[in-house]
Parts: C-alpha cells; sequence; structure tokens
C-alpha cells in the first residue's frame, strides 16, 4: 500500500510539471487561448490526450501494483513490469504522456506545444537509452534481457 502512496505523489508531481505546468506556460507566453469552439482538431485531440492520459495512468498503476515501485528513478520498482502496456512495449507511460501533449497540441492548434512535445520525445528517449535501459540492466540482469529481446523499445510488433 506504501508503494501506491508514493506513486501517487510522484505521478502527481510528474503530471503536473511535465503535462500541465510546462504547457500552461507555454500557451500563455504563446498568447493562444483555448479555443472558443469545438472543432475537428478539438475532438481529435482530446480523444488523443485523453487515451495518452490514460495509458500513462494504467502505466503508472501497474509500477504500483505489480512492481511495488513507483516511475521515479530514485524509487524504481522492485520487480520488472512486464504485464499490461509492458507486455506490448517496453516504454508506454512515456508514449502515453507524448500522446497527451500531443492531444493538447492539436486542441490549442499550438505550434509551441508541438516543439515541446518534439523536445519531450527526444529527452525520453536519451534518457531511456543513456540511464534507464542500462539501470535496468544492472538491477534485472537476464530477465530484462529476455525482455528486451520479446518487446520492443517504441513500437510493438505486430
Amino acid at each position: 500500500m506504501f508503494a501506491v502512496a508514493r506513486t501517487v505523489i510522484y505521478a502527481s508531481l510528474f503530471i503536473g510539471l511535465v503535462l500541465i505546468f510546462v504547457p500552461a506556460q507555454i500557451l500563455e507566453m504563446s498568447g493562444i487561448a483555448r479555443p472558443a469552439t469545438t472543432g475537428a482538431f478539438a475532438i481529435v485531440g482530446g480523444v488523443v490526450g485523453v487515451l495518452g492520459a490514460a495509458l500513462a495512468l494504467w502505466c503508472v498503476a501497474a509500477f504500483a501494483l505489480i512492481g511495488k515501485g513507483t516511475p521515479a528513478p530514485f524509487d524504481p520498482p522492485r520487480r520488472l513490469v512486464t504485464r499490461g502496456p509492458y507486455g506490448y512495449v517496453r516504454n508506454p507511460m512515456y508514449i502515453g504522456a507524448a500522446l497527451a501533449l500531443g492531444g493538447a497540441a492539436l486542441v490549442y492548434r499550438s505550434p509551441g506545444l508541438l516543439a515541446y512535445l518534439c523536445l519531450f520525445a527526444v529527452a525520453t528517449h536519451t534518457f531511456v537509452v543513456l540511464y534507464e535501459e542500462p539501470a535496468l540492466r544492472r538491477q534485472f540482469d537476464a530477465e530484462y534481457a529476455a525482455y528486451c529481446a520479446r518487446v520492443r523499445r517504441w513500437l510493438p510488433r505486430l
């Protein structure tokens, strides 16, 4: 139960900063306000954003309930999480966050949020390759190697 509480705190901070505060600052600096009407961009963006947020939250729950840890690098899961969305790709939480950002960029038709999404994607990929994967290899050794052989980093196998 303690893992769930820690996960809620860390996920709230991550979501609050990366998916709410920074995008809000970008929109404010660019002078973009919420669209007055709901058009195709807003509908598609809303659906993409909600699906991305749901995927990210599913991943957060899997870290707490299956992995007995949190998404935070300083408090990682104690068990390797390979079920749920992690059975399809190794980094679904980041994909969910990227979809949420992409949805917001569509809703607001914001080039600034699109640029932020690109920066987020590059930073995430760099973090995964340089820190997260080596740390998981050290922590879970053969289990992680077998997982990597079965499941791709970003795109699911068809």
